[in-house]
C-alpha cells in the first residue's frame, strides 16, 4: 500500500466513532471529537436524504437510534436538529459538520450507505473531499458503488466490504451475498483494500486477494490480538486499543 495510504494499517480505527452507550452515541460529533482527542482514526457512514443533504447516520431506519420512526431518506436538512440521538443532547450531523469537526486532524474510513440506484451520493462525497484537507478512504457492500469510485475519483482508496452474511449484514439476494462473500465482484469494485468480518477471518477468499485486510468489528483487546495474526488493522468498539502496540510500529 502506498506511503499517503499507510494511515489504514496503523492505528486500530474507532467503529462510528469513540461512542459508548450513555453520554456519546455512535456516529456523532462527540464521538469523533473523542476520536480526534485519543488519536484514532475514524469509520463513519454517510447517507444521502430527501433534499441532496449528506448525513452521518448507520440505520436505514430512526427508531434504532433517535426518537423518531420512519426511513432515513425521507428527512430534510431542517429535520436534522428537531432529533435526538438516544437519550443524549446530540443530534444527527452532516457529512459537512463531521469533515469540519475533524479538519484532518485524524483519518476518516467513510462507508457508503447505498439507499438508491443513482449515484448521487458518491458525486456528492467526490466533491467534498476534494477541498478537505485530511486523509481519507472509502468502502462498501456495493462494489458498483467502488467502482463508480474506481471510474471517477481513482485517486480515493477503496475497501471492498465483505462477511459471510449470517446475520443479515445487507439487503441482498441470496446470489449475491455468495458472490460477495467469495469476493467475486473485485473485479468491478477494484479494491485496494478488503474489510472483512472478524469472525469469518482468516478465510481463502481474502487469503487469495494478496490485499491488505481490515477485520470489523472488534470488540476487545483479546479479539484485536487474535485478529492480527491475520489481518492488517482492525476497525474496534467498546474498548480502547493500544495505540502504541508493537503490530502497528
Amino acid at each position: 500500500m502506498e506511503t499517503k495510504t499507510s494511515w489504514l494499517l496503523d492505528k486500530p480505527i474507532s467503529h462510528r466513532g469513540l461512542h459508548d452507550t450513555d453520554n456519546i452515541p455512535e456516529n456523532s460529533l462527540p464521538a469523533f471529537e473523542n476520536s480526534v482527542k485519543n488519536g484514532y482514526a475514524i469509520e463513519l457512514d454517510v447517507r444521502i436524504i430527501d433534499d441532496q443533504t449528506v448525513i452521518v447516520f448507520h440505520d436505514e431506519k430512526l427508531s434504532r437510534m433517535t426518537n423518531r420512526d420512519g426511513y432515513v431518506s425521507t428527512l430534510k436538512i431542517a429535520d436534522l436538529d428537531e432529533i435526538r440521538l438516544l437519550k443524549t443532547d446530540c443530534t444527527i450531523p452532516t457529512f459537512e459538520q463531521v469533515l469540519e469537526t475533524v479538519n484532518g486532524k485524524v483519518p476518516l474510513l467513510i462507508e457508503i450507505k447505498k439507499a438508491e440506484q443513482s449515484f448521487a451520493l458518491e458525486d456528492k462525497i467526490i466533491e467534498m473531499l476534494k477541498i478537505y484537507n485530511g486523509d481519507y478512504a472509502v468502502q462498501s457492500f456495493d462494489p458498483m458503488s467502488m467502482h463508480y469510485f474506481y471510474k471517477n475519483a481513482p485517486h480515493i482508496m477503496r475497501g471492498q466490504l465483505s462477511s459471510y452474511f449470517h446475520h443479515n449484514d445487507i439487503d441482498a439476494p441470496r446470489r449475491e451475498k455468495k458472490r460477495l462473500k467469495k469476493l467475486k465482484y473485485n473485479d468491478i469494485s477494484h479494491p485496494n483494500f478488503i474489510s472483512y468480518k472478524v469472525t469469518n477471518l482468516p478465510n481463502k477468499y481474502v487469503t487469495a486477494t494478496g490485499l491488505p485486510v481490515i477485520a470489523w468489528t472488534v470488540r476487545g483487546e483479546l479479539e484485536a490480538q487474535k485478529a492480527l495474526k491475520f489481518c492488517d488493522n482492525y476497525i474496534f468498539e467498546g474498548f480502547m486499543p493500544r495505540v502504541k502496540d508493537e503490530a502497528f510500529e
